[in-house]
């Protein structure tokens, strides 16, 4: 029996990308990517000659069983999303869990993923932290909001640059404008920013400045001792 092996790719800068997990590019008999187009540049970067098959979110659940098969019958396949590691807010989950229902030995590589580094530079607590990904866009989203209202680790949400503004006012309404709050943008990329502030300050700094790239938003938990303080 193959293994299935879930493989992070860099976010930004090419030179994040591990030795270990090239190798296993190369040598795997399959690499399956979100992206073709997109993880064919990274492999031309790194000189990896494979075969790649398209698994995204749109398929994978027409395509993970025959995959499943093919690692049953011997074969060694790598899984890498677009960016980061696949399975955090990428498709993943669904292929590792058939495997593993199917009794296949799966391998995840450390490597890249955005949150960790945003987290780490934001300056919030981060020994613990919920970890949100993106928010329903529309149903579900205020509901999920308010049941977060009261948590008390630091809060990791992903966002698109057009939905950021609109996100940090709902947030506001919802924690009030003094939550301590940062914005980490192209993560590894030469124009890395991190934004530091409370809510209101942050979002007067995105009503000036449009916000561009890939976005991490940290969010300060719920203060009870400053609210004991207070009150």
């Amino acid at each position: 029996m193959g293994t299935l092996y879930i493989v992070p790719t860099p976010v930004g800068n090419m030179e994040d990308m591990t030795w270990r997990a090239v190798r296993i590019l190369k040598e795997a008999d399959l690499v399956l990517a979100e992206d073709t187009r997109t993880s064919g540049k990274l492999l031309k970067h790194y000189d990896i000659r494979n075969k790649l098959l398209s698994h995204h979110k749109f398929n994978e659940h027409g395509t993970s069983a025959s995959i499943v098969e093919r690692i049953k019958a011997g074969e060694t396949v790598a899984l890498i999303s677009d960016a980061g590691t696949p399975g955090i807010s990428d498709p993943g989950f669904y292929l590792v869990r058939e495997a593993i229902s199917a009794g296949i030995t799966v391998q995840t590589l450390p490597g890249a993923t955005a949150f960790v580094p945003a987290l780490v530079s934001s300056g919030l607590p981060c020994d613990r932290f919920c970890f949100e990904g993106f928010l329903p866009q529309k149903k579900g989203r205020q509901t999920r909001l308010q049941a977060l209202k009261d948590e008390q680790r630091t809060m990791v949400f992903y966002e698109s640059p057009h939905r950021l503004l609109k996100t940090l006012h709902q947030f506001a309404e919802t924690f009030g404008l003094d939550r301590k709050v940062a914005v980490c943008r192209e993560i590894s990329k030469i124009h890395e920013e991190s934004v530091r502030g409370n809510l209101n300050e942050v979002i007067d700094h995105f009503t000036e400045n449009e916000p561009k790239g890939e976005i991490v938003i940290l969010l300060a938990g719920y203060d009870i001792k400053s609210q004991k303080t207070n009150s």
